[in-house]
């Protein structure tokens, strides 16, 4: 049995739950009766057959509500890998530094191509480190303090899964000097990213090898699953650039976190509305089950 979780940003009503009944039926997918998550904000309506139909006949049915469609076995995940840029946090940290700077326009620029896949991601970075080379250190720090906003729900998240036994690892194509920081704000239990070379207090322009890219954010998931002696369905993978797409395609779970049209494309999943909480509703995580943020 499947089911496909309504998440509302707004409030969700009766008729919506009705409105997905009849789409699903009128798909060929048998529904059965919607049962409330979080009550007018979050409903399971599970259904019998075709989940990849299912979802192209939920998504963007109602306004503002996104939906999860999955096997309803094994819903709360044991392990779970994250991107950081944009996803644990609000912003770009690459970007931020080159206000320091005074070339944010050029990095971010490179920075969004780069996470649309328009450019290879190795070599986009080297050449936006490079434009930072002679930035005073001190920068860093002034950037963490007045720039790093944690995304709302990722505290409730990844605090809530650790309370009911699962791990949870940020792995990031950003730098150590933030990531570090934020896996220890946030609550994860392993960070992993790239180390900006830091020469005489000044930025070196490099990045030391090997570069954390998309490949590491894969191997990276498969390694914690050999591990932990778990099933891929038994895991989560969130993300919004395309360097986020291979381990998004090979978690049980692989969540496109308002993210960018090739990484949306690819996952399973998408929360293109709500904030990182509703991956605790796609879990089956009442809000009375959340650990404190």
């Amino acid at each position: 049995m499947f089911i496909a979780t309504l998440i509302a940003v707004e409030g969700l009503a009766g008729g919506d739950i009705s409105a997905a009944r009849d789409a699903l039926a009128d798909a060929g997918l048998a529904p059965g009766v919607g049962r409330w998550v979080e009550r007018c904000y979050a409903s399971d309506v599970p259904f019998a057959g075709d989940p990849v139909a299912a979802r192209a006949a939920l998504e963007g049915l109602i306004d503002k509500v996104d939906v999860i469609v999955q096997p309803e076995e094994g819903r709360a995940k044991r392990l779970l890998v994250a991107d950081m840029d944009s996803t644990m946090i609000t912003i770009e940290c690459i970007d931020e530094l080159a206000d320091y700077a005074g070339i944010k326009a050029q990095i971010a620029e490179v920075t969004e191509r780069a996470m649309r896949g328009e450019l290879d991601f190795e070599g986009a970075l080297d050449a936006r480190v490079a434009l930072l080379k002679g930035l005073d250190a001190g920068a860093i720090d002034r950037c963490y303090a007045e720039r790093v906003k944690i995304m709302p729900g990722a505290k409730p998240l990844i605090r809530t899964m650790r309370a009911h036994g699962a791990r949870s690892v940020l792995v990031s194509g950003g730098f150590t000097v933030f990531a570090d920081r934020v896996a220890a704000e946030i609550g994860f239990d392993r960070a992993i990213s790239n180390t900006l070379e830091i020469t005489a207090g000044a930025l070196a322009g490099t990045v030391r090898r090997p570069i954390v890219g998309a490949a590491a954010k894969k191997e990276t998931l498969l390694a914690e699953i050999a591990t932990l002696g778990i099933a891929a369905d038994a895991t989560l993978a969130v993300g919004d650039g395309a360097n986020d797409i291979p381990m998004i395609e090979t978690a049980g779970l692989g969540v496109a976190y308002h993210a960018k049209p090739k990484t949306a494309a690819a996952a399973a999943a998408r929360i293109a509305h709500g904030d990182l909480s509703a991956l605790l509703y796609a879990q089956g995580y009442a809000r009375a089950e959340w650990a404190e943020a």
